[in-house]
Formats: structure tokens, C-alpha cells, sequence
């Protein structure tokens, strides 16, 4: 185990990238995913921040090493890998270890050692083959925090796309869409629209659960009996909504204009769009929850691990969005 010194375990005193600005934790992931290869990309970019890297020194500086960089500039927060670790080459018994990151930077979060934490990728599988119920970030923090109710939303190239259901197979999906969820999803998103994104109106499109909207009840009744009456609920108390819409032209340029989000009824009726349209600079943003994340919008790329060809682009995109929704919040 690699012992920090007063230097590296105080904030105040810390030189890393970024010097100066709000202190942001970012967490490196999976270990033999493309997580550590990112975060290392952190040093040739400067940021208006203080960016703290959490994670297993030495499994950057080997990672470092198999890239042809080095660690320097980085500020480390260490901790240590509970098993050796190769590129590309998942192993169950560092999943408490993929979770402690995220423990370190919650807390300091909640501290407020830190303003924002960052995620790169995690890999649900191995972290369950562990014996761990895991779904994800989003559930995962929402339950750490005490949190009844997240929101995942996606953004990038303009857009941000939230989720009324997330991770859920599709026959399940019509269900879990009740007055209820819909209600507070909507205070959610139009809540942090406001309060992490600076909008004082915001405008939110909503997309339909079925077809054509559902084609006067022809084609379902979800939006009907469900959807347009939280909408009419929530409109007379003055939130900018528009909906229920068909997905399939809600993405359109001229449906689009003037709008701040979107909403939609599930994962991969929004999220196809946004990845089409913003993979590489994509961001995940958890809205509702006490503190700010970030994540990339990304999987750990077990075969792009080590390899010099994995893309920061996505984190670079989350750090900024964290930098200035922690700006926005000291203001």
C-alpha cells in the first residue's frame, strides 16, 4: 500500500492538474478497463479546477507506462487494488475495490472536501459476478445518499436527454410509467434544469411511450390516462412542457428548437439518439441527488484498455459540466 503524505492528503496543499478553482474528484473505474487510461489524458488538458485522480497509484503508473506517459501532473488520492490487475481482463475480487472509489468520493463530496465528483466507467457484470447487487451509478448513489428518487439524464450535442425508466426490460417499462414517477421525475428535471444548469424557464419535451404518441388511443393509452394528465397537472403551476410527442420526430431539428431537455419513457428511446449524435462528447449527469455527478456516457472498453486508442473526449466533457455546475453553486 502506497502511503500518502500530509501534502497529498490536504486539498489546500495539493499541485495537480488544474491548480486553483473548485476541487473535483474524479474516480478511475473499472481497473482493467479504459478507466485508468483516461484519467492519465486529465494532465494535457487544463481545467479551471482542481482535479483529484482516485485510485491505485501504482496501477496508473503501470498503465502510464504501457501507454508511453507518465503520471506526472496528476494529483493521485490512493487507493489500493485488492488483487493485481491486467488491461482487458476483468477479476471479481477488485469490485469492492471499484466501489470504494466511489465511496471516497462520495464522502468527500458530502464533506465538502470535494464540490463535484467525476465517474469514469464501471463494469456491472463483474461487480455482480462478485456477489455485489449492483445496477449502477445512478442507484447506487441515490441509495448511498438517502436519495428516494435520481434521474439519469444524457447530454451532448445540444441535447439532454432524460429518462422517465431506466435500466428495465421493455416489457416492464409501461408499468413503472405511473402519475406518480412521472410527476417527480418531472420536478426533478425541471429543478436541476434551474438549479445545475442555470435556466430560469425551461422548456422540457415530452416523448409519448408508444408510437405515433399512441395515435388518439389507437396504438395505446399510456398517454392518455398517464402521461398528458401529469403534464396538464404540472403546466397549471407553471413548467414550460410540451407533449406528449411522438419520439420518433421529437429529435427533429425544428421540434427541438427553443427546448432545454427532453424526456424519455425509457432507456433506449432516448439515448440512441444522443449516443448517435454525441458519442465521443457525451455526458451522464444524475440529477436530484444531494451533490453533483458527472460520468462519462460510456462502458469500460475492456478490448481498448492499454491500447493508446481509448478517447478521453466524454470525461474531458464531464469534468467541464462538473466545473461549472460546482461554479454555479458557490455563486
Amino acid at each position: 500500500m502506497i502511503e500518502r503524505s500530509e501534502q497529498e492528503s490536504s486539498p489546500s496543499a495539493r499541485k495537480g492538474v488544474g491548480d486553483g478553482g473548485p476541487v473535483i474528484a474524479v474516480t478511475s473505474g473499472e481497473p482493467s478497463g479504459i478507466g485508468p487510461d483516461i484519467c492519465l489524458a486529465l494532465a494535457r488538458k487544463p481545467f479551471p479546477a482542481h482535479l483529484v485522480v482516485i485510485g491505485d497509484h501504482e496501477l496508473l503508473q503501470a498503465r502510464a507506462r504501457e501507454l508511453g506517459t507518465s503520471c506526472d501532473g496528476l494529483d493521485i488520492r490512493h487507493v489500493p487494488l485488492r488483487a493485481p490487475c491486467a488491461a482487458g481482463r476483468l477479476d471479481p475480487a477488485n469490485a469492492p475495490y471499484v466501489l470504494e472509489l466511489l465511496d471516497v468520493a462520495l464522502s468527500g463530496c458530502r464533506s465538502g472536501e470535494f464540490a463535484a465528483m467525476v465517474t469514469a466507467p464501471v463494469h456491472k457484470g463483474v461487480i455482480n459476478d462478485a456477489g455485489i447487487a449492483f445496477t449502477g451509478h445512478t442507484e447506487y448513489l441515490a441509495e448511498k445518499t438517502g436519495t428516494p428518487r435520481v434521474v439519469m439524464m444524457l447530454a451532448g450535442a445540444g441535447l439532454r436527454v432524460a429518462l422517465a425508466t431506466t435500466h428495465l426490460p421493455l416489457k416492464d417499462v409501461a408499468a413503472a410509467i405511473t402519475p406518480l414517477e412521472l410527476e417527480t421525475t418531472l420536478r426533478i428535471l425541471h429543478a436541476d434544469l434551474q438549479a445545475k444548469f442555470g435556466f430560469a424557464q425551461p422548456r422540457i419535451l415530452v416523448a409519448g411511450l408508444n408510437p405515433h404518441a399512441g395515435e388518439g388511443g389507437h396504438m395505446g393509452r399510456e398517454e392518455i390516462e398517464v402521461i398528458s394528465p401529469v403534464l396538464e397537472k404540472l403546466r397549471a403551476e407553471g413548467m414550460d412542457l410540451v407533449g406528449p410527442l411522438p419520439a420518433d420526430t421529437l429529435f427533429t431539428r425544428n421540434v427541438l428548437a427553443g427546448s432545454h431537455a427532453q424526456l424519455a419513457m425509457y432507456h433506449d428511446q432516448g439515448l440512441a439518439v444522443l449516443k448517435y449524435a454525441a458519442f465521443d462528447e457525451g455526458i451522464n449527469v444524475t440529477l436530484g441527488l444531494p451533490i453533483i455527478r458527472t460520468s462519462v456516457d460510456h462502458g469500460t472498453a475492456l478490448d481498448l484498455a492499454g491500447s493508446g486508442r481509448a478517447s478521453p473526449t466524454s470525461l474531458f466533457a464531464a469534468v467541464d459540466a462538473a466545473i461549472d455546475m460546482a461554479k454555479r453553486r458557490a455563486a
